[in-house]
């Protein structure tokens, strides 16, 4: 009798994903349970933690959007899915990267789904200049994308044949 070979994939990274996911919603709860909105506590000089709501996307984008970016971040956590089930186990810089980013949009569109908005609030400043304000949904998306984009760079998959 013949045994089937169970492929190996990277979907058993979704141990990360988790880790994101639940790393996220914790924080989010706790602002909330610690917070009233727009409060601000500063811990550096450059940092603070300051409870804000996003209705839109990155960088305030696409506001009042609640479903359109639902479905968006639905249909990517789908194809993200699809590329972790894809790849090799032992890709495991990318595989990291892919979790990164889908622990990052499912924690994002539980906070849309959930409260109508996303809740923000890693807030770096400089005197009054503030940079957007972000939570760690937001971190893991941006780390997995700049890991991605440092990976292709540094290892290229094929190399050209020269041919005479």
């Amino acid at each position: 009798m013949k045994q089937e070979v169970k492929k190996s994939h990277g979907l058993c990274f979704l141990w990360l994903v988790v880790v994101v996911f639940v790393l996220d919603l914790a924080s989010k709860f706790f602002i909330l349970a610690n917070f009233e909105l727009y409060d601000s506590l500063q811990l550096l000089p450059i940092f603070s933690i300051t409870y804000v709501r996003n209705y839109g996307a990155a960088f305030g984008l696409f506001l009042g959007q609640r479903w359109m970016l639902a479905i968006v971040a639905i249909v990517i956590s789908l194809v993200v899915m699809r590329i972790l089930y894809k790849s090799p186990k032992k890709d495991y810089l990318n595989n990291a990267c892919f979790s990164l980013i889908l622990g990052g949009a499912l924690g994002n569109l539980f906070d849309r789904l959930y409260h109508g908005f996303v809740i923000d609030f890693f807030d770096f400043h400089i005197g009054d200049w503030h940079y957007p304000v972000f939570n760690v949904a937001d971190s893991a998306i941006c780390i997995g994308v700049i890991l991605l984009i440092l990976g292709s760079i540094g290892s290229p998959k094929r190399k050209d044949k020269v041919t005479s």
